[in-house]
């Protein structure tokens, strides 16, 4: 995928936000969710550490657009994330109507980075968005990007090995 120029530096943030969170300890995923006129609204990064497996940064930003933002605002607003949405996320992406969501690393790819490792495969099989939420848009991965997010990963799971 080739990317706008415009969109990396909201890109880059997710991956200074996954930074973030391995940083915290936590998984390192981060998503920035950004208005029509290229104004961050909102960002976040993963929060599982805590205990609550829900507390990813697609679904915060989704709630959070629930709570703040129009109809109209929502769907043209895109959400860049370091990684492809879950199912939780993808769900909870296209119930409150949020618009496009370019993506860094794609599920596959998160997969096969988790089995190189030895990670055991999660509760939830992993699906692309677009059988989850076929009507919404979807780009990625992001070549320029993915290789910082594979190391924040191999980064997480040899802390834990």
């Amino acid at each position: 995928m080739v990317v706008k120029h415009a969109e990396l530096p909201h890109l880059r943030r997710c991956v200074e936000l996954a930074a973030e969170a391995l940083e915290a300890g936590d998984e390192p995923f981060g998503s920035v969710l950004v208005g029509a006129d290229g104004t961050v609204l909102a960002e976040d990064h993963n929060r599982v550490a805590s205990g609550d497996r829900t507390r990813h940064p697609e679904f915060e930003l989704a709630r959070w657009s629930a709570a703040h933002l129009t109809p109209e605002e929502r769907a043209a607003a895109t959400v860049y994330t370091s990684g492809e949405h879950c199912p939780m996320c993808a769900a909870a992406h296209a119930w409150v109507g949020l618009g496009r969501i370019v993506y860094i690393a794609s599920s596959e790819q998160l997969g096969s980075w988790l089995t190189e490792l030895g990670v055991p495969a999660p509760p939830v099989r992993t699906l692309p968005i677009h059988e989850v939420a076929p009507g919404v848009a979807v780009e990625g991965p992001v070549p320029e990007l993915t290789e910082e997010i594979r190391a924040l990963h191999h980064r997480f799971h040899a802390r834990r090995a």
